[in-house]
């Protein structure tokens, strides 16, 4: 009997444990979806804060180009520019806080973004409903009319159709939570009582736990991930039997109709090679997937995957690239390596051009892809001409950047490695391009040679030149040439690696102030200028440098790495606050 209690009482905490929230937003979202972006659960108040610093940082440049496309939206459509502006207006003292707080969305809260099919969803949790429901009422006196008013199954939701293109916007208040669904006009009732959730999936995203197994798999923390399945979402949309794909295809193709007087039968016909070339297309770039693995006060580091068919991912997962400086831990203020395996790459997409070519798209809106392929296929001739055909990879480094007032170039201090197959033979097409050139001099055995002052006037810095059997190399700057003969021969990387860089704070804010000081020069749109909502575009781009400046005085520095596997294509980035 003890044992028997002691093993009801392990059922009951293991069932205890096992209970999923039955109201969590991804118990709303089909397992099947054809896209994602939610998070498992909320985000930590530490991380949390770090993201709104940055969000904030950014938010007045993106309110004034808010209020700047409400400008110019004014004269076409005066009520989505009103609309546009009362948006602008709900960021509280231009915070994100403000506005949630204004909305009554709870920033601590889950949330959801999703497809019903096509059809995207947003469900989020909120602080205060009723703020929501005053935040939407806003909006409409903004807009200059009322949203409808509807009710289905005893849950109430307000509706606006979007022009003629034969959809409408869902808005509800569903318990404690915010609902936005862009459903074609009418929907069914089956599709509008699942986007309001009245009706749940047959199988949640939350039962499944797909989301959370990409999670771990890729390293993604829980407060943000996003999943695209092209393998779902490019066949529903080919079929033509998504009903918010159905809704958008047939009102275009009525305003078409209209226009040119073809018949609607014709113009809303689907070939039934659509849906077979859409998964064509698919199957070489299955999966997008996304999120952040480290956010905190002093770092926001991310993650995007891409998966890609088996036959892509190994013909460049096993390559090795030999460009000097791919492999190595950068040194310099800016760093940038990159793999321009030319030779491969040429193989690899004229398969692709001879695969299209016996095998065109039958699909006919896909036939000016068969027209690109073939035109592809030209370009990759020319392409294997030297000195391109020859290219490996390229690695920049910048030791000084510094805007010079009075010169269009400014100025520079750092060195260009250029990876080939022919480095001499790149040289010697270098000194055609070039008359200047034509009696230098460069060893090829890693040693600088001065380049001619007529070639560097314009720099105002001199400069030099060095090459091996693998690269050529460009070196700028007082005392840059005694850093020519490492770099030729820098480590190149492993396998699969196409990109490294690497960029700290303080060359960060010289490049913006750089560009902050270009835009200052610009000369005021007129007042009696046709083009008067010039200045506001003028004053969003000053706004948003301006937020630059202060998110760049922020890092201390940026690296990001992307790499090539049997999976597919990784790209991290990671980002060191001060």
């Amino acid at each position: 009997m003890t044992r028997m209690l002691a093993l009801a009482l392990a059922g009951a905490m293991l069932a205890g444990c096992g209970h999923k929230d039955e109201n969590a937003p991804l118990a709303f979202v089909p397992a099947d979806t054809p896209y994602v972006s939610a998070n498992l659960k909320p985000m930590e108040a530490d991380a949390r804060h770090a993201l709104l610093v940055q969000v904030d940082a950014q938010l007045p440049a993106q309110l004034a180009q808010l209020n700047d496309a409400a400008d110019r939206l004014a004269a076409r459509d005066p009520e989505a520019a009103n609309l546009l502006h009362a948006l602008a207006a709900s960021f509280q003292d231009d915070t994100v806080e403000g506005f949630a707080r204004n909305a009554g969305i709870d920033l601590g809260g889950r949330f959801a973004f999703y497809g019903l099919g096509l059809s995207p969803v947003a469900r989020f949790e909120l602080s205060d409903p009723k703020a929501f429901d005053a935040f939407v009422a806003r909006l409409e006196t903004a807009y200059g009319r009322k949203f409808d008013q509807a009710e289905i199954g005893g849950q109430a939701y307000r509706k606006a159709a979007a022009g003629d293109d034969g959809v409408e916007l869902v808005v509800a208040t569903v318990r404690k939570q915010g609902v936005l669904a862009l459903l074609p006009a009418d929907p069914a009732p089956g599709l509008l009582r699942q986007a309001l959730g009245l009706d749940r999936p047959a199988r949640s995203l939350q039962d499944s736990g797909a989301l959370a197994d990409l999670a771990k798999a890729k390293g993604y923390q829980p407060w943000w991930i996003g999943e695209i399945d092209l393998q779902r979402l490019l066949p529903l949309a080919a079929s033509g039997k998504d009903p918010l794909f159905t809704a958008l295809f047939q009102a275009g193709a009525r305003r078409e109709s209209a226009k040119t007087g073809e018949p609607l039968a014709h113009l809303t016909q689907i070939p039934p090679s659509c849906p077979a070339d859409a998964a064509r297309i698919a199957a070489r770039v299955p999966r997008l997937s996304f999120g952040y693995t480290r956010l905190d006060a002093g770092h926001q580091d991310g993650r995007f995957d891409v998966a890609l068919a088996s036959d892509i991912a190994q013909a460049f997962a096993g390559l090795k690239a030999e460009v000097p400086g791919l492999g190595a831990e950068a040194d310099a203020p800016f760093e940038l390596s990159l793999a321009v395996p030319m030779d491969a790459a040429r193989r690899f997409w004229q398969a692709q051009v001879d695969a299209v070519a016996a095998k065109p798209f039958a699909c006919p809106a896909l036939a000016d892809l068969n027209q690109g392929f073939a035109s592809l296929g030209e370009t990759l001739q020319k392409a294997a001409i030297p000195p391109f055909g020859d290219l490996v990879g390229l690695h920049l480094a910048l030791d000084d950047f510094a805007a010079a007032p009075g010169r269009a170039i400014p100025r520079l201090k750092g060195l260009l490695v250029i990876a080939s197959r022919n480095p001499a033979g790149l040289f010697g097409m270098a000194q055609m391009g070039l008359p200047g050139l034509a009696q230098a001099r460069v060893p090829a055995n890693g040693q600088p040679a001065a380049l001619p002052a007529s070639l560097t006037q314009a720099l105002g810095e001199p400069a030099w030149a060095a090459m091996n059997g693998k690269a050529l190399a460009v070196a700028v700057g007082a005392g840059e040439d005694a850093r020519l003969a490492a770099a030729l021969v820098a480590p190149a990387g492993d396998a699969g690696r196409l990109l490294r860089m690497h960029l700290d704070g303080g060359m960060y804010v010289a490049w913006v102030n750089a560009m902050v000081q270009k835009i200052e020069s610009l000369p005021a749109p007129a007042a009696s200028s046709p083009d008067a909502p010039g200045a506001g575009q003028l004053n969003a781009l000053k706004a948003r440098f301006a937020a630059l400046q202060r998110q760049a005085g922020r890092v201390r520095d940026i690296r990001a790495e992307a790499h090539m596997d049997g999976d597919g294509l990784t790209i991290t980035n990671q980002t060191t606050l001060k």
